[in-house]
């Protein structure tokens, strides 16, 4: 999430709370509480993040909108949610199971390819139990000064309320995934999301910077962060072990150019690492702007990276060398996904769209 989206966010999140919600009293009404009301437009307004769920393409954005395609883009239709709370980020492990999250600590779950939608976890939840782990922590490591500086941090969230949000959210299957936020927040499941785990001391993040996106790439499992934060499952401790990254600014996303593993971020920043994460490059995308999108075209396995200004480039060597690409309709970003056919979904400020990839 860049400079820009969290701006835009933001604001729009204060005007949520503003907005009376029809059928209610004026002031405050709680988003996680609250359905998305239905809107002819929802599918032109503020979209953070697309997916390709089998012939379907779902995209989520603010005041808990998500609307589905089954046409390849031609019509969008806005889900049953039962929030309002802004949307960030989705993923789909298949054509009907998928979970999207977003402010307020909610992750959302569908089992029907994203037509209706379930609240399986929210911040206020998040922060019980995130309390409750790290007092154990400290129960069991009473002079580990990590463990307190932790708990005083869990403490803290709680006193603050529930509005710390996920960023993003990845499943390696039906059961088993993560939920990654503002403040190292990250969250397992093993269950399919009936229950979670905070993993809140399994990072190497003493900064407790922000966890943007969660992907895997290149044979293991990476978080991309704020301040340079680029981390890396270790299996054999279950930890998310820090990687030695030359930069300091921030990293949105994550892209598997296999063999290798792609991070990119504020200001065109792109890395390349070919080494399992031990040593990195910075690799001329030619994106003036943050980079704040990428995906994997099937079946060739090109990789695809956005910027925030519309901007799009293309490789077909792994990350190595991008060249520049046209979209057919050109637009402000936020997210990318392949659409199938060489095409691309795109959502941003305006909404979604699918746009052809210009010949190369």
């Amino acid at each position: 999430m860049n400079a820009i989206r969290r701006t835009v966010i933001a604001a729009a999140a204060t005007l949520a709370l503003l907005v009376p919600v029809a059928g209610t009293g004026a002031g405050f009404v709680d988003p996680v509480d609250t359905p998305a009301q239905p809107s002819a437009i929802a599918s032109k307004g503020l979209l953070q993040a697309v997916a390709r769920a089998g012939d379907r393409l779902i995209a989520v954005g603010w005041r808990g909108h998500i609307v589905v395609s089954a046409d390849a883009g031609a019509t969008w239709k806005q889900a049953s949610v039962p929030v309002s709370s802004d949307l960030t980020s989705i993923f789909m492990v298949d054509d009907k199971q998928g979970w999207t999250v977003g402010h307020d600590g909610v992750v959302l779950h569908t089992g029907d390819g994203g037509d209706t939608w379930e609240l399986q976890f929210d911040g206020r939840r998040a922060n019980d139990l995130l309390v409750a782990a790290m007092e154990r922590k400290v129960a069991a490591e009473p002079t580990s000064e990590d463990a307190k500086l932790m708990l005083a941090e869990a403490v803290r969230y709680k006193q603050q309320g529930a509005d710390k949000p996920f960023l993003d959210v990845w499943f390696a299957d039906a059961k088993n995934g993560y939920v990654v936020g503002a403040y190292n927040l990250i969250f397992r499941t093993a269950d399919g999301g009936k229950s979670w785990e905070p993993w809140f001391d399994r990072t190497e993040n003493p900064k407790f910077f922000n966890l943007y996106a969660i992907r895997p790439a290149g044979g293991g499992l990476y978080i991309a962060g704020e301040g340079g934060l680029v981390l890396k499952l270790d299996p054999a401790t279950n930890r998310f072990l820090a990687q030695p990254v030359p930069y300091k600014g921030s990293f949105f996303g994550v892209v598997d150019a296999t063999p290798a593993v792609l991070v990119f971020g504020l200001r065109g920043n792109v890395f390349r690492s070919d080494d399992a994460g031990k040593t990195w490059t910075k690799i001329d995308a030619g994106l003036p702007a943050a980079v704040v999108g990428g995906t994997v075209i099937a079946p060739k396995g090109a990789v695809v990276l956005v910027d925030a200004g519309g901007r799009a480039v293309v490789s077909d060597d792994a990350g190595r060398v991008f060249t520049k690409i046209a979209l057919a309709n050109p637009m402000p970003l936020t997210g990318i996904a392949d659409a199938g056919n060489g095409r691309l979904a795109l959502v941003g400020p305006r909404g979604v769209a699918v746009t052809a990839i210009a010949a190369r």
